[in-house]
């Protein structure tokens, strides 16, 4: 039930955001802020008392409500499984040992990597023995 009220309230809410395009709304009686928020608790109010008053009809909205959810969690997931096969790529790059690699004859490279990439990282100059230093023999 809390799940339909939800659906209600964004579907609502994304309705008044729309534009309303071409038509011109026929003004109507003006309605302030408290008008508003006292008509929209007495409906919330009302439909507190719908399963009170109609307990068939709340039964079996729930049990719609029950089938709904189950067929777009379905619906998600085929659609999750098609994104996932169409964008998908067609090989994983799979780690494989270096030994199979040197084994098998089908392995070729993929050349991705940058001289800079391969070049050793700068170390220095190598420490010169100090000619000071008593050698022992």
């Amino acid at each position: 039930m809390m799940f339909l009220l939800r659906v209600a309230f964004w579907l609502t809410i994304v309705i008044i955001l729309l534009p309303s395009g071409s038509q011109q709304v026929k003004p109507g009686p003006n309605i302030d802020t408290a008008g508003a928020v006292s008509a929209a608790s007495a409906a919330v109010a009302d439909m507190r008392q719908f399963c009170a008053r109609q307990p068939d009809a709340c039964s079996v909205g729930s049990q719609a409500a029950v089938a709904f959810g189950y067929k777009a969690q379905a619906g998600a997931k085929m659609f999750y499984e098609f994104l996932s096969d169409t964008l998908a790529p067609a090989e994983t790059g799979t780690i494989t040992p270096a030994s199979a690699k040197k084994t098998d004859p089908g392995f070729k490279s993929q050349h991705t990597l940058l001289p800079v990439d391969i070049a050793p990282a700068w170390r220095g100059p190598i420490p010169r023995p100090d000619p000071r230093a008593k050698r022992s023999t």
